[in-house]
């Protein structure tokens, strides 16, 4: 299922808080563990390292605990103190940012969703000479923001993928709901599919609020007679569509973006159609991988160009393995 891979190897992680801003931020730790053989050696030995992973990640999104598990991982073979924190407000996470290059550490990655608000923390971190990867939101602008790579899947080909194999099963007026206005990422993925299904119409809900986006789809679902897909941009907003669909007595079938567990599940048993998998723990390894990569020799993946983690398509024919990767603890 995964199109890039990096060397795997102790199978835990170091996790250590930052000092501030503690109610914005998702801490805790776990020293590393022997590596239990799963595939690769012990962690190396290059001199201690300090990273900042900084994410727009909302509480409770199952899908930045998959980012940070391949971050952890990382970590733990590339003898990285990891510092992650996290804030889905603009202005919060650009506070991270200036807090990270304060604490004078030895790389930042960081996801770009709302990039216009994080740029000039951005600089002040590349001013202090700080490596920067970014990962997940904002391949666009990237490079133009200091990073000299990026991990992630191009959100605008995601959509896309999604609106062709929508096309191919004769939909004809998806529903694209977005968690949070002005995402550009989110955004990016309703235009795709737009793109190929000129029909789609764009719902725009609370992701913060699962009550309020279950009822605001289902007074959709209620009013759009023709719709024929709804489509959800994260597994958890998926997961409570099903639940729009159910209470609107809608015939609408349900599509994604992304994954989780019961997302996985509920493909392989045929309640979702497909989902479009960026495959998350790849762009958690690979950022922390990639800044490792640079303070041990000066190389930098990607060339200048981002390395893209998908899209994937994920579907009845091949659910149940990733079901099964979840359960190993790598998805």
């Amino acid at each position: 299922m995964k199109k890039f891979f990096w060397r795997r190897a102790a199978v835990a992680a170091v996790a250590i808080p930052m000092l501030a801003l503690t109610a914005c931020s998702s801490q805790g730790g776990r020293a590393p563990e022997a590596n239990s053989g799963g595939g690769g050696g012990q962690a190396v030995s290059t001199p201690r390292m300090k990273i900042a992973l900084i994410t727009h990640a909302p509480a409770g999104d199952t899908f930045w605990d998959t980012v940070r598990k391949g971050a952890e991982e990382a970590a733990a073979k590339d003898n990285v103190e990891l510092l992650y924190t996290n804030d889905p407000e603009a202005g919060r996470q650009a506070q991270l940012i200036q807090q990270a290059v304060d604490q004078k550490v030895d790389g930042i990655a960081v996801t770009l969703a709302t990039p216009g608000a994080l740029k000039d923390s951005l600089k002040k971190a590349s001013d202090a000479g700080i490596p920067i990867v970014s990962l997940n939101a904002g391949e666009d602008v990237s490079k133009q923001l200091g990073a000299f790579t990026h991990f992630g899947s191009n959100e605008q080909l995601a959509g896309q993928a999604v609106g062709e194999k929508l096309a191919a099963e004769n939909f004809k007026h998806p529903i694209c709901v977005i968690q949070a206005q002005g995402h550009v990422g989110l955004e990016a993925r309703c235009a795709g599919v737009k793109s190929k299904v000129p029909g789609t119409e764009i719902l725009y809900v609370n992701g913060a609020d699962m009550t309020s986006v279950e009822s605001t789809a289902t007074a959709k679902l209620q009013a759009a007679k023709d719709a024929d897909v709804i489509v959800g941009l994260g597994a958890p907003i998926t997961l409570t569509l099903l639940k729009s669909v159910a209470t609107a007595g809608s015939s609408a079938k349900v599509a994604s973006f992304d994954l989780n567990k019961d997302l996985a599940q509920k493909i392989a048993d045929g309640t979702v159609l497909f989902t479009v998998d960026q495959q998350p723990w790849l762009q958690g390894y690979g950022s922390v991988d990639a800044l490792w990569q640079v303070k041990r020799g000066g190389f930098k993946l990607g060339g200048g160009q981002p390395v893209l983690t998908g899209p994937t398509i994920v579907d009845k024919s091949n659910a149940a393995d990733v079901v099964k990767f979840a359960d190993q603890g790598i998805r």
